[in-house]
């Protein structure tokens, strides 16, 4: 993979966008032969059952708690059976004495800011917490919401590098208002990596209300080769979701932090209160705006959470990186 060095994290050295695999033997790969071409029909059959017809009904006919028993079903036909699932410094056995404000919930305005490598991210979002999924842009702190569907082909399309028109976007705290009592998702990543570092965040964390609870949320996988860093994998997705007997979900979340930054008045000293662009020359401007260091700050301190909990680092590769990474890997696959 020497040739694809150039899209190495200078710092850290680490490959984010390259695909993982398992080696397996003769013996396992037909055992891996069997389970997919006994699984692989069921799954899709499911699959459109659900999207066509299930996904499309209203609430008071599938309620929330059989709509997850749907989700979980979803989920165990490629043997993803066990999730383990912990609190950032909490003790194992100890999740049941927690306060629920330690959990993303329908009665503390959340809004989840969750990792992305798999289209299993959102699947798996969805079965535990039921959230309104939203796509994030980079250099705007606007979103678009998107079905549970749209969420999960996004982990398998190309990096979008501009938003779409403002007509189809909203914002953190308009969806907060709209739906306080469901969850909001956001993956500000923008695009899926490997698993093995965080890419520099979109700022549409920076429109949620500074009384919403932002959780960072790391979901990462054993074995890790179900991750969709190159876009369009469909069938090697397919292929290594459906022939291996089980999947292990790894899921840790962060204590939740706030974006105070939307509660702190406007300042008529600068075109972000008072925040002089020259003073860091690195930030980006957004929607037409520098960032303030309190904004950049929150940005940090949830990218910082999930390259903790997913014991992996921050990398500078950008989405344009990573659109230029398909465009070699493509050209070296032909």
């Amino acid at each position: 993979m020497e040739k694809y060095s150039q899209f190495r994290d200078r710092g850290s050295g680490i490959s984010p966008f390259i695909p993982s695999s398992t080696p397996s033997s003769t013996l396992s790969s037909l055992v891996h032969v069997a389970l997919f071409l006994f699984r692989l029909p069921l799954f899709l059959s499911y699959s459109a059952l659900f999207f066509l017809f299930l996904d499309n009904f209203p609430s008071f006919l599938i309620p929330q708690v059989l709509r997850k028993l749907l989700l979980w079903t979803f989920l165990g036909i490629p043997g993803i059976w066990w999730v383990d699932l912990q609190l950032d410094g909490v003790k194992r056995g100890s999740l049941s004495q927690q306060p629920s404000s330690r959990f993303p919930g329908n009665t503390n305005r959340s809004i989840i800011a969750a990792q992305f490598t798999s289209p299993i991210d959102a699947l798996y979002l969805a079965a535990i917490f039921d959230p309104v999924f939203t796509v994030s842009f980079p250099g705007t702190r606007k979103v678009q919401r998107v079905s549970l569907l749209r969420a999960i082909l996004l982990a398998l399309s190309p990096p979008t590098l501009s938003p779409p028109p403002p007509q189809n976007l909203t914002t953190l705290r308009a969806l907060v208002d709209q739906y306080p009592h469901r969850v909001i998702a956001v993956f500000p990543e923008m695009s899926t990596t490997n698993g093995k570092g965080i890419l520099p965040f979109s700022p549409s964390l920076l429109s949620a209300p500074a009384d919403a609870k932002i959780f960072p949320i790391s979901i990462r996988y054993t074995p890790p080769d179900i991750t969709t860093p190159i876009p369009g994998a469909y069938v090697s997705f397919l292929w290594k979701l459906l022939s291996r007997p089980t999947h292990l979900i790894r899921v840790r979340i962060a204590e939740s932090v706030s974006n105070y930054s939307a509660a702190a008045p406007p300042s008529d000293d600068g075109p972000a209160r008072g925040f002089d662009p020259r003073d860091r020359p690195g930030d980006e401007d957004v929607d037409g705006d520098p960032l303030a260091p309190d904004e950049r700050a929150l940005l940090d301190k949830v990218a910082d959470d999930l390259a903790r909990l997913a014991r992996n680092k921050r990398v500078g590769l950008t989405l344009r990186d990573k659109a230029a990474f398909v465009s070699a890997w493509n050209k070296g696959k032909r």
